[in-house]
Order: structure tokens, then sequence, then C-alpha cells
């Protein structure tokens, strides 16, 4: 058997830091397998070059396996700031000087764009999509002699009805995390059968859905309470309330187990029923965060995001009567945004009552969306060009200068509307500073009070 260092080498805490849930589920399925494992956060290490190697040296790993979470931060106001590969491949480096051990590196980051990102780091191997059963084989091969690619597909072994793996949490990494965002997130499902244009979940994780059993969730949050005193949770699905309802199921378990948890996570704002919003809130949804895009049913259409604004209303309109805070997100001047489409979902905002609103200028254009179709039909870029470094969709019938002057004015002294996105960052440091955990957001609506 192998020993694997793994490296979580996110450095981002926008909008809070988040524990690294996939090196910990990779984590079980090694340790699964028999094999040894050490797991070293750089953010919880406070970003030490030393400590790294230090670590490194101690455990003296056969194979090191990198988590890249994240390329830049998709806010076209900070495309140069917040870009992280720059770092990873400064790392990689770093390890390099303690190990003489393969490097392999997976994570969503990675495989949004796996051979660019590989070759510019100048790691030996990388995992695309799932990482628990492929990093295993990818060392069984290498140990044996075998040919080993230099990209292994992760999702050719999707785990086809056997359960998805709970995370190896670590105490240390569990105290860090949850001290600073007073949540622990958690995944109860994979796969997104939606093709939102702009989106590269289903890449990632595939179009089909692979639940997790609710007694496995049930049991996973039981032992995040019984062993480090975790309470408030959050679902990173990437649409958790799912058309055939697994999500009530889960929901349904939660109730009955008595749990007393807070919870949150990532909604469509669409489909949902009164009585449905009602059992959420019982087994302790607090807030949900809506992929809601764009504001009119024009700009909703060119993002296919197949739902009207209309149903958005309702669906925020249920909200508020249940009294479940809500959290829409926008993305203005993406395919079919002109100014009288931007005036039109500006004006539509204000029938979103008692929500907070955060609106992003521009698309982050990723390999194989709709978008990165869009732009290349429209001779913005060519088909290869390389798009590590962020480039931004703008609709060819605005000027994004007008448009930010426009949503800015907009949104001036309204205290739950958030525009740019740094202006987020700023609010939440300050609640931070008064010692205010969680979403944060949430903290700005009081129902009963416009």
């Amino acid at each position: 058997m192998s020993k694997f260092f793994l490296f979580s080498s996110n450095i981002s805490t926008d909008p809070y830091p988040v524990y690294p849930l996939g090196m910990a589920v990779v984590a079980t399925g090694l340790k699964d397998a028999g094999h040894r494992v050490c797991q070293h956060d750089y953010l919880a290490t406070g970003c030490s070059d030393e400590r790294l190697r230090a670590a490194l040296l101690e455990f003296a790993p056969n194979y090191v396996g990198i988590s890249l979470r994240n390329i830049d931060n998709v806010d076209s106001f900070a495309a140069e700031r917040e870009w992280y590969l720059s770092e990873t491949k400064r790392l990689v480096n770093v390890i390099r000087q303690a190990t003489a051990a393969p490097i392999i590196v997976g994570g969503p980051g990675f495989s949004i764009m796996p051979e660019d990102i590989l070759d510019y780091i100048e790691a030996d191997y990388g995992i695309v999509g799932q990482g628990e059963q492929a990093l295993c084989d990818l060392a069984a091969a290498y140990d044996q002699g075998g040919i080993v690619p230099r990209i292994v597909n992760g999702n050719r072994s999707l785990l086809n009805g056997k359960h998805m793996l709970s995370p190896c949490w670590e105490e240390d990494l569990i105290n860090f995390y949850f001290e600073r965002s007073g949540m622990v997130n958690l995944q109860t499902k994979r796969g997104c059968p939606h093709s939102c244009h702009y989106c590269s979940y289903p890449k990632l994780e595939g179009h089909r859905l692979r639940v997790k059993d609710p007694d496995q969730v049930v049991e996973e949050i039981k032992r995040a309470q019984r062993m480090f005193g975790v309470d408030t949770f959050f679902f990173t699905d990437s649409v958790f309330n799912d058309v055939a309802g697994h999500y009530l199921n889960l929901a349904e378990a939660l109730l009955k187990s008595n749990l007393n948890i807070s919870w949150y996570g990532y909604f469509r704002p669409q489909g949902i029923r009164a009585h449905e919003l009602n059992l959420l809130k019982r087994s302790g949804l607090q807030a949900m965060e809506l992929g809601t895009d764009a504001a009119s049913d024009t700009t909703l259409a060119g993002l296919n995001k197949q739902f009207t604004f209309e149903e958005v209303v309702e669906f925020n309109r249920l909200c508020v009567k249940a009294q479940i805070a809500c959290a829409h997100f926008f993305i203005f001047g993406g395919p079919g945004e002109t100014m009288h489409t931007v005036s039109e979902g500006l004006e539509n905002l204000n029938r979103l009552k008692q929500s907070v609103m955060f609106a992003f200028s521009g698309i982050r254009i990723l390999p194989d969306t709709g978008v990165h179709a869009l732009a290349v039909r429209e001779g913005r870029l060519a088909e290869k060009d390389s798009l590590l470094k962020p480039v931004y969709y703008f609709s060819p019938d605005i000027d994004p200068e007008v448009m930010n002057a426009t949503i800015a004015a907009a949104f001036k002294g309204h205290r739950k509307r958030i525009f740019p996105p740094s202006e987020a960052l700023i609010r939440m440091a300050t609640m931070n500073r008064f010692g205010f955990r969680g979403l944060l957001w949430d903290k700005l609506i009081a129902f009963n009070h416009e």
C-alpha cells in the first residue's frame, strides 16, 4: 500500500472559507483501499510554505495529490487580481523541493480545462471528475510499471449505484472552518440535468443524478455533531431541489431524526410548492441561494435557464411567506442582453420582495459551454484560444461600461442589492469583525419589515 499526501491548494475566502470537501472524500476512498493518507490544507495552515515542506518531509509520501478548487473568482472586476493558477504553479515547485513523489492534480477547477492547466502548473498527472477510485487506479498502474495516461477521466468509472463516500474529516480543519464560517459543507448528490449555457457543472459531474442515501447523510451529520459540535451545514449540490424530489426524501429523513440543525443550499427558483417549503423549513432550512442568473425572459432564454421570470417571482413569494431568506444571483451582459433588457431586468428586481440580490457583470467563458460556442460563432474567440486567464462574454448589443454604471445607479442606496461583487466582501468583513458567522447576507433580511 502507498502513502498519499493530499494537499488543498485553495487560498480563496470569497465569500467565506470553505472546507475542502473533495479532498476529504478522496481521503476516504484511499483509506478504504488500504492506503495511508495525510491531508494538508494550505489555507488552514496559514498559507505557509515552511509548514508544507515540513509536512512533506515528515510524511515522505509515495504520491502527492493536489486539489484545485478554483481557477479564479468569476468577477470581471477582479479578473487579473483573483487569478489563482500562478500561485498553484508556484506551490507545485515548492512541493518538488521537498519530495520526488509524482504530483497528481484534480478537483473542480482542474477538471474545467485539464490539459491547459496541467501544462501550465507542470504537475505529472491529472484526474478529471471523480477522484476516489481514479486516484487508486492510477497509483496501482504506476506501481506495476504499466502505462499511465497523463490525464485520467474519473467520470468513466461513475459509482453506478454504489453509495457515495462519506468525507474523512480532520478535527483541526473542521475547527478552522467552523470557527470562521459557522458551518460545514456536505454533498447529498452529484450531477446536474440542466444545460445552462455558461455552466461547467454537467461537464464536472455529469448530467445524471447520483444520490446519496438520506440515512447516510443523516449519519454524517450525527457524526459531525458528536465529534465536532457542528450544528450548521451547507449542502453543496449543484441544484438541491431536483425535479425527481430526492431532496424532499432527505428533508423527511432530517425531520424524522430530530437533529435540530440549520442548513442552507443552492436552489433553482422553479417548481416548488408551499407545503414542500414548509417541510424544508421544519427540517432546518434557514436560507437558500438561488441561481436565478437573469432578470428578464429574454436573457433567461439567452442563458437557456428554461424558466420564466414570473416563475422566479412566484418562487420568491412562497419563500417570503414561509419566511425563508433568499439571495438571487444575477449576471448582466449575457446573450441577448441590450440596454432595454437591462432596464427591464432592473425594474423586475423590484418584484422580488424581501430578498438579497447579487449582480455580476459579464460571463466568465469556460470551455465546452454554450457561451463559449456563441463567442466563437460571433468571432470573439477562436475555438482553440486559451481560456486559462479569465475571458468574459458581453453581449455585442451593450457597452459594458454604460451597463455597469446603470446597474450601480439602480443599486445605490439599496442595502440588499450588491454590485459589484467585491462590495459583498467589504460588508462581510465588517460583519465578521462584529462576530457574525454563516452566510451573512441573510442577516440583511428581517421578515415582516420591508
